[in-house]
């Protein structure tokens, strides 16, 4: 496998398996022009800790969301306007990857049922996921190890982008997600 993603996968998993892992890598795209984009205001995070971590990355930008909504994978759509975006959502109830190009999706799958993807071109990314390992037909005794770091690596291939430690190690740009729908009461 090309570039490895444990590193980020192993950031939002606990001792117990328990994962709640939102990123959404978007090409030409800078931190600020992501984060207006979903209408978070960069600052510090509210009373309930939950908010976005803008990365700058190679080619783009990489998002990281700390809550349990998924608004970053959500709006890969919106994110993708004049660009292309891919989202990865690893919880304890899901799975999924998303590729948007213009505003428009692509292909959308769970990584554990590629076969039953959709899309405008739901095929597209096919190559890249047989190459990555992932379990293209669903018909592998056993998933592969690591779904979720590969679907990260499928996300940077898709766009261009590469997230590095040591980039995702520096400062990012923040701002609290409260605000937003399903957070708001």
């Amino acid at each position: 496998m090309a570039a490895t993603y444990e590193w980020l996968y192993r950031e939002f998993t606990d001792d117990a398996d328990g994962t709640w892992l939102y990123a959404t890598f978007i090409r030409d795209l800078s931190p600020q022009d992501a984060m207006r984009r979903i209408g978070v205001t960069p600052g510090p995070l509210g009373d309930s800790g939950f908010g976005v971590a803008a990365c700058e990355a190679r080619g783009g930008t990489v998002l990281v969301e700390c809550g349990w909504a998924g608004i970053i994978y959500d709006m890969a759509g919106p994110l993708s306007v004049g660009t292309s975006a891919a989202a990865v959502l690893a919880t304890i109830k899901n799975e999924d990857f998303t590729y948007c190009v213009d505003g428009r999706s692509v292909t959308t799958f769970s990584l554990y049922c590629y076969s039953l993807r959709e899309g405008s071109d739901p095929g597209r990314l096919q190559a890249d996921v047989e190459e990555l390992g992932m379990n293209v037909d669903g018909d592998q005794l056993e998933f592969p190890d690591d779904p979720v770091s590969r679907a990260l690596a499928l996300a940077e291939r898709a766009t261009g982008v590469h997230l590095s430690p040591a980039r995702y190690a520096g400062p990012a740009l923040i701002g609290p997600t409260d605000q937003l729908d399903p957070y708001r009461r």
